[in-house]
């Protein structure tokens, strides 16, 4: 079993969730609680989740599933907020630092990805 706290791809996805938390929740409209608030809260929370549960299989084979999983979160976290700037809910400012540490959460999960299931 692996210890995802020691992994930066976890770190790099648990400061992601921190600072949409911190940063662009609270700021999200009344209106817009119960749909794209709570899908950017899910897609985000999501990514670090998939990965600590992955730490918990066995072989790199269902790791890489899980890592596939936080994936498809952070690709969904990319698209909300990508949105969320463009109906003018968050600004330009906010949108490119929310974009660049998903960008690098993306990044980092591919690699990470590709060399589990290119281990031998």
């Amino acid at each position: 079993m692996r210890d995802y706290k020691k992994l930066d791809v976890w770190k790099k996805s648990h400061l992601l969730t921190k600072q949409m938390y911190k940063d662009v929740l609270p700021i999200m409209p009344v209106e817009e609680r119960f749909a794209l608030t709570s899908q950017l809260r899910r897609s985000t929370y999501s990514i670090p989740l998939n990965i600590v549960e992955g730490c918990g299989k066995n072989t790199n084979k269902d790791f890489a599933h899980y890592l596939d999983n936080a994936l498809g979160s952070a690709l969904e976290a990319e698209y909300t907020c990508y949105l969320i700037f463009d109906l003018d809910y968050i600004n330009q400012e906010l949108y490119d630092s929310i974009n660049s540490t998903i960008n690098e959460v993306k990044a980092m999960l591919i690699g990470f990805i590709n060399f589990l299931r290119n281990e031998k």
